[in-house]
């Protein structure tokens, strides 16, 4: 397994790679999107799209990475996401026509119960505030528990590339036993029929 790379060590390979783009693909910086000229970026975990598989093996035949992704991509790195236009959510997760907001809602509700997530009321109604938990630790909980959907391999992998890169939370004791505060109880599931064309 890689030794997670020193500051030093990183600002080398970084400098190595920029070299090479520059060797194999002279002049391309203008067309490039850099994190410190453009405004309106997340942080996000490199695990992420090994994240974004283990949920949707989780969730049984209801894929949820879309909808996880545009939410996390909709915070401020604060892991806080106040929601005030659903239809907007809906349509970033791949949602589209009449029941799409319906599909979004059954999507964040499957989050909420998994744990990758919990939701709160507030002006927009009842899914209007959103807290991510980090989901390192969840997913560790996941494996922890055998939670059906999670396989061993999937979950050595996610472990193998979190090392490799430094990922510390997932091997540190969880800080929270045997799961975060269960999801608040404020959210009741609609019928489809209330969400069959958007509101």
């Amino acid at each position: 397994m890689a030794v997670p790379p020193s500051a030093a060590a990183g600002k080398a390979i970084v400098a190595k790679q920029l070299a090479q783009r520059e060797a194999m693909w002279p002049g391309a910086s203008p067309w490039l999107w850099h994190r410190q000229a453009n405004k309106g970026f997340a942080t996000i975990p490199k695990t992420m799209p090994l994240i974004l598989q283990i949920m949707d093996d989780l969730s049984n035949g209801k894929p949820l990475s879309s909808t996880y992704l545009a939410l996390w991509c909709d915070t401020w790195d604060n892991s806080m996401v106040n929601l005030s236009k659903p239809h907007e959510m809906a349509h970033a997760a791949g949602f589209t026509g009449q029941r799409a907001v319906y599909t979004w809602r059954t999507r964040m509700l499957l989050l909420k119960d998994l744990f990758f997530i919990d939701i709160k009321p507030g002006k927009s109604g009842d899914i209007s505030h959103v807290l991510i938990w980090n989901p390192h630790q969840i997913i560790r909980m996941h494996q922890q528990r055998k939670t059906s959907g999670l396989s061993e391999g999937a979950f050595n992998a996610l472990l193998e590339r979190a090392l490799d890169i430094g990922a510390k939370d997932m091997l540190e004791p969880l800080p929270f036993a045997p799961a975060p505060p269960e999801p608040s109880a404020t959210v009741v599931p609609l019928t489809e029929s209330a969400h069959s064309s958007p509101s």
